[in-house]
């Protein structure tokens, strides 16, 4: 390896392969064809005398050798990146973009509650808010479509995505009803969910196996009317008397302001975590670094 001379579109279709996983989407995030990322590939092996990836099902699982190239490209490219969003993200009146994902499991007035403070920052920041399922945001993500993502779970070590946990508190959890049917099981909170409609989270959230949970040491078995990816859908249907629902109690003061509904109960041993994914591990995006700081300090105290 003397002499060395490594080519850097070479290198860049190696990180793009090696953070997708296959050949087939690094091409498709590249807008080139897998047959031109193939034979790049094969020349960067080639350069470097060594295997860079071997072969796991269908996907491309780096080798020694590759860990040690993509430690180095993956720092590189990045920084390059970060110098790009520095540099775009900022118009004359020095605005900062932000491009959030939110999960569409965490409940929309929590959200608000997360992202409201960057708005309040000293330097103008134009947020833009897309939701979407978390795996599909994830991928976003580790194409650099977001700086990062709020989600109710941290990210699946077992995933092929170079992003980090930072965990903003967990809340405990209240359950809400209509006015009537709140009054009605607030006396003999939380026996008188027996045999109650409940609304539920969806079967892929934290909360919906934390309800589960619960209630089976309770002794409880509700009967579950619906269940909603939409927290907000949740909420409305909730206000009509269709069943109880919870949210974190975090923002409950929120939940009675927006909608005509009362606390049934509330319960701390179940319990609603929140996290910031982003591609940084010490964050230094100056409005995430709002967010966390602002969420831990007054939303999660």
């Amino acid at each position: 390896m003397q002499n060395l001379k490594l080519n850097l579109k070479h290198l860049r279709y190696f990180w793009a392969v090696a953070s997708h996983g296959t050949i087939v989407q690094a091409a498709e995030a590249l807008f080139i064809t897998p047959q031109t990322i193939s034979g790049q590939l094969r020349e960067l092996e080639s350069q470097v005398g060594s295997e860079l990836f071997r072969k796991e099902g269908r996907r491309l699982v780096l080798t020694e050798t590759g860990r040690l190239v993509f430690s180095y490209a993956d720092e590189m490219f990045r920084l390059g990146i970060e110098l790009q969003d520095m540099l775009t993200g900022r118009t004359q009146g020095t605005v900062i973009t932000l491009k959030v994902g939110v999960a569409m499991v965490v409940p929309k007035l929590l959200a608000y509650r997360v992202l409201e403070p960057v708005l309040q920052m000293q330097d103008p920041v134009k947020l833009i808010c897309h939701e979407a399922p978390l795996v599909d945001l994830l991928a976003d993500l580790s194409v650099h479509k977001l700086d990062m993502v709020l989600a109710d779970s941290p990210i699946n070590p077992t995933l092929n995505i170079r992003a980090y946990n930072h965990a903003l508190g967990e809340s405990g959890i209240t359950f809400f009803a209509a006015p009537d049917d709140a009054q009605r099981l607030r006396s003999e909170f939380p026996v008188s969910l027996h045999g109650q409609n409940i609304l539920m989270p969806s079967s892929g959230s934290s909360l919906r196996r934390n309800l589960e949970i619960w209630f089976q040491r309770q002794q409880i078995e509700p009967v579950v009317v619906a269940e909603f990816e939409d927290r907000a859908l949740m909420k409305t249907f909730g206000e009509r008397g269709t069943g109880v629902f919870t949210t974190p109690t975090a923002v409950e003061q929120d939940v009675i302001d927006k909608y005509r509904v009362e606390v049934v109960g509330r319960s701390d041993e179940i319990t609603e975590s929140f996290y910031v994914i982003s591609p940084e591990r010490h964050i230094k995006h100056p409005a995430i670094n709002t967010i966390t700081q602002t969420a831990k300090a007054d939303l999660f105290n």
